[in-house]
């Protein structure tokens, strides 16, 4: 099977791979054996990699081939996703250094019923990490209100973390100003808005099972936790970006309009004066530095591979036996979550496998939204039970128990899995399950 490109016709090529290969050695190998997924830094596994892709490319003299690798880092997604990025990061800093996220925390906290403690906290934690659009960042804020409730009512300490960790992966699957719905929409060009409701049809059903076992676990035992006092003003830009990303307004006016709310209200409220206000989006966009320099790295790095026959490869040999529409998206699942297990960043696996995941959907006419809720949902639910991810990593340390112990508790995740699956299976949301080309029977 040839691939087709604009300028011309590309062969599939296993060594393509090669440089793939060197960036799971130097990432993943290397951390196996350091006992430490966050030893050897991403970056420096991008780079090294990146170098072994101009090294052994095709495409003529090495200024060529730098060039090529340039083109692809400073392609039209990869730079629209960096200036998501950094509108994401002012955006999020300015949220919280205006007092947005603790009031978000105390406005959830104080409405959770008394007598089903851990599905509150669950609903809490689903409805702060779809507002923020960080998982790790609703770990980090409910995470030790969910120890000192466990402390208080006897309730299992491990089940609370997990009970944390699996509404913190509800919002980053679904939030639109989280990385994962961000990469995932980008790379197969669809809506924000269209993959929400796709996504959210899959997912709801097993996010309301998974708060009935919650229920039934923590039944009996009463709420004793008093929030803060609550300030309706520092929830209004959260409410705002929601309402606006539902309505489908571009996500880069989402995010500016957001941080200008955020702004305006903290210089009112005294959180911060125009200094304080300016200084919290430069952290904030200076935190989302190393997301960028991988997405762009990354970015160049595929295009090598993509040029040199190794996606082409890939898809070959994924779709050789393939020839229904399930077989197609049962592969994306699988991409997407081999890539997961192998970076412990579910960010970094929907850049590297978002590309693979296009090729095959269009062969097959899945609907962007489709391969976009499939791949942003099968990353979270890797990401969500892997123990050396950052999600369970830092519900452990807060906490003081194992991540592993943490794994048994977390029914959200395993459920998300399970039903991405049935949704494949059954071709569930049906309406949302076809491209705009003539279905290809199941």
């Amino acid at each position: 099977m040839l691939m087709k490109t604009e300028n011309n016709t590309i062969t599939p090529n296993a060594w393509a791979l090669v440089p793939l290969g060197v960036f799971l050695i130097a990432y993943l190998a290397v951390s196996v054996v350091a006992g430490d997924f966050y030893k050897m830094p991403i970056t420096v596994a991008f780079v090294l990699s990146s170098i072994v892709a101009v090294w052994m490319s095709k495409g003529g003299s090495v200024h060529n081939r730098i060039e090529l690798f340039c083109k692809g880092a400073a392609n039209a997604n990869i730079m629209l996703m960096v200036m998501i990025f950094i509108l994401a990061g002012a955006f999020a800093q300015t949220a919280k250094a205006m007092g947005a996220v603790d009031a978000t925390v105390n406005l959830t906290l104080s409405i959770l019923p008394g007598n089903v403690l851990a599905a509150g906290i669950f609903l809490a934690a689903c409805v702060i990490s779809v507002s923020v659009g960080t998982s790790v960042g609703t770990i980090v804020a409910l995470t030790p209100v969910a120890a000192g409730l466990s402390a208080q009512t006897g309730l299992p300490l491990s089940l609370m973390a997990a009970v944390v960790v699996g509404g913190a992966m509800f919002g980053d699957n679904l939030s639109f100003i989280s990385d994962t719905t961000i990469v995932a929409t980008r790379t197969q060009g669809c809506k924000m808005a269209d993959k929400f409701r796709t996504n959210f049809a899959i997912v709801m059903p097993f996010a309301i099972l998974t708060t009935v076992i919650y229920i039934l676990m923590g039944s009996g035992v009463q709420n004793v936790f008093i929030p803060g006092e609550i300030s309706w003003v520092k929830v209004l830009p959260y409410f705002a970006v929601l309402a606006a990303a539902v309505m489908g307004v571009n996500v880069m006016i989402v995010l500016l309009g957001g941080t200008v709310l955020c702004g305006l209200i903290g210089i009112l409220t005294g959180a911060f004066n125009i200094w304080g206000w300016t200084t919290a989006m430069g952290n904030g966009i200076t935190g989302m530095g190393e997301l960028i320099i991988v997405t762009i790295l990354a970015g160049g790095m595929l295009e090598m591979i993509r040029y040199n026959g190794g996606l082409a490869w890939i898809i070959q040999k994924m779709t050789a036996k393939l020839h229904t529409r399930r077989g197609a998206e049962v592969s994306i699942a699988g991409v997407v979550s081999f890539a997961n297990l192998c970076t412990a960043n579910n960010t970094i696996a929907l850049i590297m496998a978002g590309p693979i995941a296009k090729e095959i959907a269009g062969r097959f006419n899945i609907a962007p939204n489709r391969a976009a809720s499939l791949l942003d949902i099968f990353s979270c639910f890797v990401q969500g039970i892997i123990p050396y991810g950052a999600q369970l990593l830092m519900a452990a340390s807060l906490t003081g128990v194992s991540p592993v112990s943490i794994m048994k508790y977390l029914y959200y995740p395993y459920l998300l899995g399970i039903g991405a699956l049935l949704a494949i299976w059954l071709r569930y949301p049906r309406k949302h399950a076809m491209g705009t080309n003539a279905a290809r029977e199941a």
